[in-house]
């Protein structure tokens, strides 16, 4: 088995930066511009480019990732709709639910944010892991692809406006919105440094991914304890108020499916390396 068959990242490095040329000044300007207007986070319209913007680079990435494989163009085209499908339509329901107002407290009798940030990692991590096709797909890709794409997560800079703004308590806001500006902003190296191909390259990759799951570690963990009064903030840390609320209840377990088959990933590579 080649190289070139299991997608193992050859190229020089040079490449990588093309792909992050574009994304590195745009969200430099998109944080800038909320910084400068706080009633644009406010009104929603961050949240909303913001969502829209990653579903589409996920979309268009998944596209471009089957389109290196050697499968044919109809199970291409199955294996695209039976991601992005369930996708869509979970991002449909939470945004919903979100706008309704389902995820402030006492709004039913069950809290829906836990349910709504791990319901879906719970059920999708497994079939992520263990699906051949997303196997396939994964050996195709380019390992700094998923790397790339979570330098948007420089978008947790609203915790630190909403902490600013005293709509959301620092013991959450300072820690989540900080984790998530360093993940984003170290991803732009990691993954410049993984279009080398090299075995340190992804060995740095893997550390960034643990990095990027530790902060959700900590953050959902205060999040939980200030919603159940395990902790006494004053608020509490999105008060499941829309658009805010849409990080716990979307991004973040879209991100850490992420993280995970990022780090799938970079298990097969060091495997067929070594091999």
């Amino acid at each position: 088995m080649t190289a070139a068959s299991l997608g193992l990242d050859t190229a020089p490095a040079r490449p990588a930066w093309h792909s992050l040329f574009w994304l590195v000044p745009l969200t430099a300007l998109w944080v800038a511009l909320n910084y400068a207007f706080p009633v644009i986070g406010a009104s929603g319209a961050s949240t909303v480019a913001a969502r829209l913007a990653i579903h589409v680079l996920i979309a268009l990435g998944l596209w471009l990732g089957l389109e290196r494989t050697e499968l044919t163009s109809s199970q291409r085209r199955n294996v695209w709709l039976a991601v992005m499908i369930p996708f869509t339509l979970w991002l449909a329901v939470v945004w919903s639910a979100a706008i309704g107002g389902a995820f402030k407290l006492g709004a039913v009798a069950a809290p829906l944010l836990p349910i709504a940030a791990l319901g879906p990692v719970l059920l999708g991590v497994p079939i992520l892991l263990r699906s051949r096709r997303i196997g396939e797909v994964l050996d195709a890709m380019p390992a700094s692809w998923m790397v790339a794409l979570q330098v948007l997560r420089v978008n947790g800079f609203v915790f630190l406006l909403a902490w600013a703004s005293g709509a959301a308590p620092g013991i959450f806001a300072l820690p989540a919105g900080i984790g998530d500006l360093l993940t984003g902003l170290l991803a732009v190296p990691v993954a410049i440094a993984l279009g080398s191909g090299t075995r340190e390259s992804r060995r740095a990759a893997i550390a960034w991914n643990i990095f990027g799951l530790l902060d959700f570690t900590i953050a959902l963990s205060i999040g939980f304890a200030i919603a159940l009064r395990l902790i006494g903030a004053g608020a509490t840390a999105t008060g499941g108020v829309y658009p805010l609320v849409m990080v716990p209840a979307f991004a973040v377990p879209t991100w850490i499916m992420l993280h995970a088959l990022s780090l799938r990933q970079l298990s097969r590579r060091n495997r067929a390396a070594t091999r």
